[in-house]
């Protein structure tokens, strides 16, 4: 059975936050039914309520769902960018809380980290983000123990990651914790991504 993955999509938000982990579990999609096996992940985007979401530098979108009729996820995935005027939203910290309740797993990349901490997810916890934002998100969020280095960090049920490419490593990380290692090498493979691992 597919596991839902839902990306939360929002105005400003980083183009590659976005759309590296999009393809990752997009290409080991398309890996398991080439060896004809059914596809592990179901990839949507969420947004708050817009019609047309506006990442950074003007790239347009229509995103798949709105909180109101988004289907139950089993992987939340937060990506970064300017998310101020989100942290600022009690809706969506609402949402990614609950969310996040009934997820399996829930997942930041770069500044989307502000987000998760906002939503009280990371109390407590390690965390990582973009390495220009860790100061900020130690003074901002003092129960944290911010990683400097570490291009992802896995707390189990959470995981955060560095900055922008940082989140395709996270994902291929993801794909392996799930449906093993090979897989996960093979859409590093696909994607001509020199993953570190």
């Amino acid at each position: 059975m597919s596991k839902t993955v839902g990306i939360y999509v929002f105005d400003e938000i980083e183009v590659l936050d976005l759309g590296g982990p999009f393809e990752v579990f997009s290409v080991a999609n398309r890996l398991a039914v080439k060896e004809g096996q059914a596809q592990p992940f179901n990839v949507v985007t969420v947004s708050r309520d817009a019609e047309t979401v506006e990442a950074r530098g003007g790239y347009r979108f229509c995103p798949a769902h709105r909180f109101a009729d988004a289907p139950a996820i089993d992987i939340l995935v937060v990506p970064g960018g300017v998310v101020d005027h989100e942290c600022a939203r009690p809706e969506v910290i609402a949402w990614l809380r609950s969310t996040h309740d009934g997820a399996e797993l829930t997942a930041s990349v770069c500044t989307g980290a502000f987000l998760l901490a906002e939503a009280g997810i990371l109390a407590g916890m390690t965390a990582t983000t973009h390495w220009e934002d860790i100061n900020d998100l130690e003074r901002r969020y003092p129960d944290l123990s911010v990683q400097r280095g570490p291009l992802w960090v896995d707390e189990g049920r959470v995981v955060t990651s560095g900055g922008i490419s940082a989140g395709i490593d996270m994902s291929l990380h993801l794909v392996r914790r799930l449906l093993g290692e090979n897989l996960a090498r093979r859409v590093a493979r696909q994607m001509e991504y020199d993953w570190r691992g």
